[in-house]
């Protein structure tokens, strides 16, 4: 989702580290842009010391040991929340050169794309209250070497920690919330134990604690209603809401986020754009959308739909009129198959992308759209495909 986004891992075959870096292009509200293909939201940076995966019940190659907080004793909290504490300091401070030295070396030699993601995180924390919320001692300092998968599983109820080809070590995972600024920010940082004792950074993932003013509980709470209303549009995207807002990292699993996504499978539309793209037909035009997600990047939760323009919708879009007539077509369309989207998002955000570049993009307020007239041979029945 762009408010999440859908997550992304990449690992490199010769190489531990992968750092995911991403991007967004702002535009004005309510005002046509032509851009470069917009990303996901920045600060969504994702470093992984191995190629991870979620699921509790994936089978088990390697098991470890997993000790909680609530089972660690004095001396072993004070280390790792110190350790954590010192590092969203560092990040707070955007003290670059300092956080590389904390940073165990395979990832410190290749620190750029660390460094500008803290850039870009920091202006958010800055003047955050910075709280441990929870801790994980990862122990597989006597597993054999070459373990296909290890998994860990923690407390109850159990959350589980999936890694492939996981070395022998100990390790640790402190989940950490900024708050009390305007975007308030979950930060996981995984550690690794060095030889010393020391706790070095292994890597961080920092996603937003809320979404238009709002949380990841109330947005579970609404799809819930949604679903019971039979509107399983908005239950779907809500759901997605309620998995990116509550889901700190994608190789954690637990109770209430397979229960999540239970809930969220049940009420997957069939006509939504995901694999395949459909096709929205509006007053006599076929339109490719390939994507349906959400924003909050104008304040408000907007719906991002994006298509693939024709060649003759493509020659159309050079003229700003036409353009936004086109753009405005799909808004409508999307609006009379499913009206109840206006209850449930601020406006539509619709891009028209060919390749790897935006040629059009325009946001509108429902309201604005639902006030376009509709022309008497008005079509809008999307069609799988």
């Amino acid at each position: 989702m762009n408010t999440d986004g859908q997550r992304h891992v990449c690992i490199k075959a010769s190489e531990c580290f992968e750092v995911m870096f991403r991007s967004l292009h702002k535009h004005p509200h309510g005002k046509a842009a032509t851009m470069p293909l917009r990303s996901a939201i920045a600060g969504r940076v994702l470093l992984f010391l191995f190629l991870p995966f979620a699921g509790a019940n994936l089978p088990s190659a390697n098991a470890a040991s997993c000790t909680t907080q609530s089972q660690m004793t004095a001396a072993q909290r004070d280390s790792l929340e110190g350790s954590a504490r010192t590092v969203a300091a560092l990040m707070q401070t955007g003290n670059i050169e300092t956080l590389r030295a904390s940073t165990i070396p395979a990832v410190a030699a290749d620190f750029g794309g660390i460094a500008a993601s803290v850039q870009n995180l920091k202006p958010r924390i800055q003047s955050a209250t910075v709280t441990v919320e929870e801790l994980y001692l990862l122990d597989s300092s006597t597993d054999s070497a070459g373990a296909s998968q290890t998994d860990f599983y923690c407390g109850q109820p159990v959350v589980v920690l999936n890694f492939n080809g996981l070395p022998p070590g100990t390790y640790a995972l402190t989940i950490l919330h900024a708050t009390g600024v305007p975007q308030p920010q979950q930060i996981s940082l995984l550690f690794s134990r060095a030889a010393d004792n020391r706790w070095m950074l292994a890597g961080f993932f920092s996603k937003p604690m809320i979404a238009a003013g709002r949380d990841g509980l109330w947005y579970w709470t609404s799809a819930r209603k949604y679903a019971q209303e039979k509107m399983n549009w908005n239950a779907w995207l809500y759901y997605r809401m309620a998995s990116n807002l509550l889901d700190p990292l994608s190789f954690l699993s637990s109770a209430n986020l397979e229960k999540l996504e239970r809930e969220s499978e049940e009420v997957r539309p069939g006509n939504f754009p995901g694999a395949s793209p459909i096709a929205v037909n509006a007053y006599g035009a076929s339109f490719n959308v390939s994507a349906i997600d959400t924003t909050d990047t104008f304040g408000g939760l907007d719906l991002d739909v994006k298509y693939t323009p024709d060649a003759t919708q493509a020659a159309q879009l050079q003229d700003p009129p036409t353009a936004r007539k086109q753009v405005t077509a799909i808004m409508s369309a999307l609006l009379e198959l499913h009206p109840e989207l206006q209850t449930a998002f601020h406006g539509i955000w619709v891009h028209a992308n060919q390749g790897t570049a935006s040629l059009f993009a325009l946001e509108l307020p429902m309201t604005e759209i639902a006030a376009i007239p509709q022309p008497p041979n008005a079509s809008a029945n999307p069609v799988s495909r």
